[in-house]
């Protein structure tokens, strides 16, 4: 979970560029909820360090990015991004709202609390423990592929397989009850929309904060061979993470990851149909799947952008970025960027080194991206190994969800 499900408001048309334009406008547009990309180039070519009429600064080249994902004077403390926040207005400090009662936990600090949060939880949700289940994924994506064939000659991969395959993930991690995983799964949609209903959204994460205060005080008294199991034991070991810090490390662990690995496969499923020459390369070479994966999550990146706040004045690209100012960090531009790329806007399976930028950098870079890549490989390799027919459904109509910081399908009809 985190504060990128919003963007700034501002309003305006693309047209010959002049250095009062607001180019993000753009961004705003149905043609870029279709395909960003086109704006990325513009922004990078144009104005790469872009301030809108809001204030807030937008960042597209992979150089920028990269630095100012290590720089620690872009801050992503919890209590820098609310001020940042209400000081906007509008519907951006409704935001703030839910910034503040989400509590310090990794996404929302800085070093040094960040370091000491993080390595307790590294101690726990280990590279060891991220790959021993990956038999345990395919059997989950083997059971979803089924159900959905034997439904029916179309399906909504969305629907059928993606959404789905990360709640079994993450409720298997963390030992949620086979009862309990429906209204599990209902709090998790409702976290996915978090930019669309905020209200609803803080409805659910009430509730699901209540429900893994219970679960954790069950593995203090009857620890088992899960994730929440381990953390209790890991708060054990050092007391240094309080009861509030293991309640929200445990909710950044299972929430983080869920849209992010749906969209991933449901992206990735869609850039392949869209790229029949690369889809038979993967055919004809199954295991070229853990680079086939890196480089779709590179080609159309599930999260679009992240924010930070400046906590010290810094210049980037001769602009000057002074502190208490919203940063959007494009990490879709900078995955298409030809400085780094060659022939960025190829999808090209076999790309040597393809090193994006879809899961971050530096201190923050995704806990969860190794869990949500292996899912993908799971699922992508099975339906292209499994289905040789697959393809876009008859008629089918694509719709990407309102929101220009996430790169997220409705739905992916499809037929087999």
């Amino acid at each position: 979970m985190t504060t990128t499900d919003t963007m700034d408001g501002a309003r305006g048309t693309a047209g010959p560029a002049r250095p009062e334009e607001d180019l993000a406008a753009a961004l705003l547009t149905p043609e870029a909820r279709r395909d960003p990309y086109p704006v990325y180039a513009r922004m990078r070519r144009e104005s790469p360090v872009h301030r809108s009429t809001q204030g807030v600064w937008y960042l597209t080249r992979y150089a920028d990015v990269e630095a100012a994902l290590s720089d620690p004077r872009l801050s992503n403390d919890r209590d820098r991004m609310t001020r940042a926040y209400v000081a906007l207005g509008g519907d951006l400090k409704a935001l703030s709202r839910l910034t503040d009662r989400l509590g310090r936990v990794m996404t929302n600090t800085d070093p040094p609390d960040h370091a000491r949060l993080r390595k307790l939880a590294n101690r726990a949700f280990t590279a060891r423990r991220v790959e021993a289940l990956r038999d345990g994924v395919q059997r989950i994506v083997d059971q979803l592929i089924d159900r959905a064939v034997q439904a029916g000659p179309t399906t909504d991969l969305i629907e059928a397989v993606a959404a789905p395959l990360p709640m079994s993930v993450v409720s298997e991690l963390f030992g949620i009850p086979p009862g309990d995983r429906p209204q599990v799964e209902s709090w998790f949609h409702r976290f996915g929309r978090i930019g669309e209903d905020i209200d609803k959204s803080e409805v659910a994460l009430d509730e699901f904060d209540e429900y893994l205060a219970g679960l954790v005080r069950r593995r203090r008294a009857d620890p088992g061979d899960d994730l929440i199991s381990a953390l209790v034991a890991t708060q054990a070991q050092d007391d240094r993470l309080t009861d509030s810090e293991l309640l929200s490390t445990c909710f950044v662990l299972t929430t983080a990851g869920g849209e992010t690995t749906t969209h991933l496969v449901g992206n990735g499923v869609l850039a392949l149909l869209r790229h029949p020459d690369q889809l038979a390369r993967l055919r004809a070479d199954p295991l070229m799947i853990r680079s086939a994966v890196d480089e779709l999550a590179r080609y159309d990146t599930v999260t679009q952008a992240i924010v930070r706040v400046v906590a010290e004045e810094l210049e980037i690209g001769g602009r000057t970025l002074r502190e208490g100012e919203l940063v959007y960090l494009f990490l879709a531009a900078t995955n298409r960027d030809p400085e780094r790329f060659a022939d960025p806007e190829r999808l090209d399976l076999t790309r040597p080194d393809s090193r994006h930028l879809s899961f971050g950098h530096g201190p923050h870079f995704c806990l969860g991206g190794p869990l949500a890549k292996l899912q993908a490989e799971a699922a992508i390799g099975t339906l292209v190994r499994r289905l040789p027919q697959l393809r876009l459904a008859e008629g089918a109509e694509l719709e990407w969800r309102p929101n220009p910081l996430q790169r997220r399908l409705s739905a992916l009809p499809l037929a087999y």
